[in-house]
């Protein structure tokens, strides 16, 4: 049985271990670079009733709370959402969307919703350019509120529960509001990003809650409560997203945006509806692979990807190999260069998703990988419905968290959120950071005098990478649930986790401990400190130019054994896994 107590206090005495040993993992387990094999893999952890994997003790304490209790995989994630907003709120929560796959083990079927943030009714695609129409940096947008969309992760997560849920809503958020007000130990993470971070200082509510009089970020351990968004939690408990979307929230959200130069109004945010879509299906050798349709890239650039893998030749069942990392960072340039033309709100623009996913076309494109060197920078496929669009130029930052869970039903949910980059858009309101997602759309609107599919548009979400996913079996039997944070990087690391898991045959806690390689249809990155010298100079002779760059994921994975499940949590993060 688990004991979220000991819980607990194992971490904040982990923590203290952490402070004197100058590790950096919130759990306790030092993170020590192996040139050739990655970070040294966590132990996985084995449940015959249900898994739950998130990136804080605190969140995975409560899903297993609810789970005891009787609730089903989407009821644990909701509670462990609420969490993570209040113990990470740089990644994700209130503030922000997200996508969900939830999967029905009595009906067998997939439901993928849609929580993505939509430009306000009065944003145009000038918003990222200067009064005097020069393109606007980066930077001058982000801490702005002009680079901040229509929240949509609360009403997302209400419309499913009322579809799927068990327990009673209200019940969900008692784990958080509980932990806001008693407080909780800043973590490792949480405490560098605070310190290391210029902005977040300049929103005065966020400086009062997470910084000391003289600036400093508040220590690693040091307990911090929020009663100001465990009074939003209570709010939203009792009222719903109604409490979020109307009346007086909604005003306090247009106003902090309006004086910071933002365009969101309260009928933005009382007209906002999730979406409940078709999840984008396809077949990987023997298994079948379900993921996030449009907005979200992610479903088809993780099955364009593994289908060139595929058609690319013979795995090489090593996915550490010099081949499997060749291939890997060629069909990435090919996914990504389709990704870059042809994908966006399929509300807003004709996606071609299903012509993207046919096998003649993947092996058509497959066609272009050369097993001995590297194409370089990779042209989009041909298809009709691209010839008047232009290629996509967003910066998607890896600011996000990842939620697995498998009840005792089997019922399971991958549900991935985010505010986009490191603390959002740093405007705080009612406790919670206020999301960043409109610099997800392309800074450009038209290159040439042809339009981008992900240009920003009133109403329109923008796009993202964001790839939670699950993996059946030829019987259709659910063996796999995963995701990760990591901006438009997400799509290599879920492809090549998945590379490694089903054809590598690696156990669950190395295969998302493995190195990154990948490409985004650029340089070929590896991870920093963490790929082999080997590897580098052979990729280097196969004509790969290379970037060396911290690649920071957050993978949760869950596996099907033969009498329960697996969880494993990457060690790049703060992650923790429980199983019953």
């Amino acid at each position: 049985m688990f004991d979220r107590t000991g819980s607990l206090r194992a971490a904040r005495f982990l923590f203290t271990l952490i402070i004197v040993a100058g590790a950096a993992s919130a759990r306790g387990q030092a993170e020590q670079p192996e040139a050739a094999s990655g970070f040294a893999p966590r132990p996985a952890v084995v449940g015959k009733g249900f898994m739950a994997v998130t990136a804080s003790a605190y969140a995975t304490d409560a899903a297993a709370e609810i789970l005891q209790l009787g609730g089903n995989a989407l009821d644990a994630a909701i509670a462990a959402q609420w969490v993570l907003n209040l113990v990470e709120p740089q990644s994700s929560g209130i503030g922000g969307g997200g996508f969900m796959l939830h999967w029905d083990a009595t009906r067998r079927q997939v439901s993928a919703w849609d929580g993505r943030e939509i430009a306000p009714r009065g944003a145009s695609a000038d918003y990222a350019k200067r009064p005097d129409g020069s393109p606007a940096k980066f930077s001058e947008i982000l801490a702005t509120g002009r680079a901040v969309g229509v929240p949509g992760l609360v009403a997302m997560l209400e419309a499913a529960h009322r579809r799927h849920g068990k327990l009673q809503w209200e019940r969900l958020f008692r784990p958080a509001i509980r932990l806001a007000e008693t407080g909780f130990a800043i973590s490792p993470r949480l405490h560098l990003l605070l310190r290391d971070d210029s902005l977040l200082r300049l929103d005065a509510a966020a400086r009062a809650l997470y910084y000391r009089e003289n600036g400093d970020a508040k220590a690693v351990g040091e307990i911090l409560r929020n009663p100001d968004l465990a009074a939003t939690l209570r709010s939203i408990a009792a009222g719903g997203a109604d409490a979020l979307h109307h009346g007086a929230a909604a005003g306090r959200i247009a106003a902090a945006l309006a004086q910071r130069g933002g365009m969101l109004t309260v009928h933005d945010m009382r007209d906002y509806k999730p979406v409940q879509r078709t999840a984008v299906c396809g077949r990987y050798r023997r298994w079948s692979i379900c993921g996030m349709p449009p907005p979200s890239s992610g479903g088809i650039g993780v099955l364009q990807l593994l289908g060139l893998l595929e058609r690319s030749g013979p795995s090489s069942g090593d996915p550490a190999s010099p081949d499997a990392a060749h291939l890997l960072a060629e069909a990435g340039r090919l996914a990504y260069a389709d990704r870059a033309r042809y994908l966006a709100d399929p509300d807003f623009v004709a996606v071609p998703m299903r012509e993207l996913l046919q096998p003649e076309y993947l092996a058509r494109r497959a066609g272009l990988i050369d097993a001995r060197r590297s194409m370089g920078i990779a042209p989009p496929g041909t298809l009709p419905a691209g010839r008047a669009q232009a290629d996509d130029d967003a910066p998607e930052l890896p600011a996000t968290t990842h939620v697995s869970i498998v009840d005792r039903a089997g019922n399971a949910i991958a549900l991935t959120s985010s505010i986009e980059s490191a603390f959002g858009s740093r405007i705080q309101v009612d406790g919670f950071l206020l999301n960043n997602q409109l610099t997800d759309f392309s800074r450009a609107a038209e290159r040439d005098g042809r339009p981008v599919a992900n240009r920003l548009e009133p109403g329109k979400r923008p796009l993202s990478s964001m790839a939670p996913t699950l993996v059946f079996d030829a019987g259709g039997r659910l063996v796999a649930v995963l995701g990760s944070p990591g901006g438009s990087r997400i799509i290599n690391y879920v492809a090549r986790t998945l590379a490694a898991l089903l054809d590598g045959g690696l156990e669950p806690a190395a295969a998302v401990a493995l190195p990154h390689v990948g490409s985004r249809n650029g340089a070929t990155e590896i991870e920093r400190g963490r790929v082999s010298d080997a590897l580098a100079l052979e990729l280097e002779r196969r004509g790969h130019e290379l970037q060396r760059v911290d690649m920071t994921s957050g993978l949760h994975l869950i596996v099907r054994t033969a009498d329960g499940w697996i969880g494993a949590v990457d060690p790049r993060r703060e992650g923790v896994a429980c199983g019953d």
